[in-house]
């Protein structure tokens, strides 16, 4: 670190928030990603891609999707945007390949978030909808090959550091949807365990609500192509967590020890290879990086790196449940009362964890077979019914009781799922969609997705490197099938 680059990082120096050791920044993370208090507000952000029905495979026009959003239309779509809410609050943001989601405020209880959320999201669709575009049933794109579309620092970055590794990073960022479910991160007495709850219950809620068996033309093979996708792209910063007696530590090791995916700065935000967070502490004090590394991290920089792991939950101050593929319509409300319903209660969430223990880690299994596998089809119905049992319950007593309430129409809906399609080993990718008819191969990966996405840790420690012997014919890491 020479000349103005050494100047400009020691005038960084002297400011706040400074990261000069990685204990310092392992305290931070773990301080300011679990907030702790007793749980009283859910969020939600939905995620849809979007097509012209009459040229479902042309690509997605931005100027286009900015014209339909007008004034709601985000910065990263238009910097000269006023950038609205919509009118229930919820905030509006582009994804890299065009996706549109709308975010938000978190609320007391299921109906409020039902009544605000479903609000908004229509007038979203009816925005759009006045310029010709429509948002897919699906949570991957059936038909068309995956394309950044948002030309920004961060994504040009993410896209490179991706590409190193396999074609799903591409996929991930812009072929993909999900809802995912805020909750509070609980007391300090619970909040290992309800983030332990939800990721015993990830696997059996992945296959549940798998949406996405057909990606770029082909169909994969896998019901959640979507998140096969994630989990392929960079396990370092996708894979599942192993079993903590104190998540927050672990967590904050994990973040610290994680690749950096990119660094803010002027001009290009692109980083080295294999540079962890911690890498950066310690190289800026032996002058070992240059451009954007040479100055020291903060923690504004440490934020940063957080928003760039994108594991099943991340911590978020609250708990960010991202392991859900998108759903059709308003189904969406679907997963958010189950999550909400079987993690509220103490008593309710040991009954939940109790029955999906035996698959806590057929992440894999989930992704490729959903309910087929009849392990996870076991564990849901167990689960669902006593979800329906817990929503039921509090709509039939006519007031809101927390979290867990929800409108009956919504608890009618939910038993209609369990009845028709969970009790019968069925998730909605099984189900056939129009545009999944006679499309080609054209637009699909080179590379089919790995048998397995990492090697399950054993309890207590971190996800374990892959040996050189795991490795596919592709150069990726996979594990055999039934390993997880």
């Amino acid at each position: 670190m020479t000349g103005q680059a050494g100047d400009a990082a020691a005038r960084h120096d002297s400011g706040p928030g400074v990261l000069r050791s990685r204990a310092e920044a392992e305290a931070y993370v773990a301080s300011v990603c679990f907030k702790h208090g007793p749980p009283k507000l859910v969020g939600v952000e939905l995620e849809w891609m979007l097509y012209r029905p009459e040229t479902p495979d042309a690509p997605l026009d931005l100027d286009t999707l900015r014209a339909a959003l007008g004034p709601h239309a985000p910065l990263s779509l238009d910097p000269s945007s006023p950038a609205l809410p919509l009118p229930g609050g919820c905030d509006v943001t582009v994804e890299p390949g065009g996706q549109i989601e709308i975010a938000g405020p978190p609320v007391p209880d299921l109906g409020t978030l039902l009544r605000d959320v479903t609000r908004d999201a229509d007038r979203l669709h009816s925005l759009l909808a006045a310029y010709g575009l429509r948002p897919h049933a699906r949570a991957s794109d059936p038909v068309r090959p995956a394309r950044r579309l948002l030309d920004l620092p961060r994504y040009r970055a993410m896209e490179r550091a991706f590409d190193r590794v396999g074609p799903h990073g591409r996929s991930g960022m812009c072929s993909t949807s999900s809802v995912q479910v805020c909750l509070d991160a609980g007391t300090a007495e619970s909040a290992a365990d309800r983030w332990d709850a939800l990721h015993a219950l990830g696997p059996v809620l992945v296959a549940a609500f798998a949406n996405s068996p057909v990606m770029h033309g082909r169909v994969t093979g896998w019901k959640s192509s979507r998140l096969a996708s994630w989990l392929s792209l960079d396990p370092a910063r996708t894979a599942p967590p192993p079993v903590s007696a104190d998540p927050a530590r672990a967590w904050a090791e994990r973040v610290v020890s994680t690749p950096l995916l990119c660094a803010r700065g002027e001009g290009s935000w692109e980083v080295p290879p294999m540079v962890t967070f911690a890498d950066w502490i310690d190289g800026v004090a032996g002058a070992r990086f240059d451009g954007a590394l040479s100055r020291p991290p903060t923690s504004a920089d440490l934020d940063y790196h957080v928003s760039t792991m994108f594991p099943p939950v991340r911590p978020h101050g609250h708990l960010e449940v991202r392991y859900v593929d998108g759903q059709d319509g308003r189904d969406w409300a679907l997963p958010t009362a189950v999550l909400l319903a079987l993690t509220s209660d103490a008593a309710v969430r040991d009954r939940a964890r109790e029955a999906c223990e035996p698959v806590r880690d057929h992440w894999v299994a989930a992704s490729r077979d959903a309910l087929a596998d009849p392990a996870l089809a076991r564990a849901a119905a167990t689960v669902f019914p006593l979800a329906c049992e817990v929503l039921g319950s509090s709509a039939d007593a006519g007031r809101g009781t927390g979290l867990a309430w929800g409108p009956s129409e919504l608890v009618a809906r939910l038993e209609e799922v369990t009845e028709q399609r969970v009790l019968r080993g069925r998730c909605p990718a099984d189900a056939p969609s129009p545009l999944e008819t006679g499309t080609d191969a054209a637009g699909a990966p080179d590379t089919p997705f790995p048998a397995g996405l990492y090697v399950p840790a054993p309890r207590g420690t971190g996800p374990e490197p892959v040996p050189p012997d795991a490795m596919s014919t592709t150069g990726r890491p996979h594990v055999q099938e039934g390993a997880l």
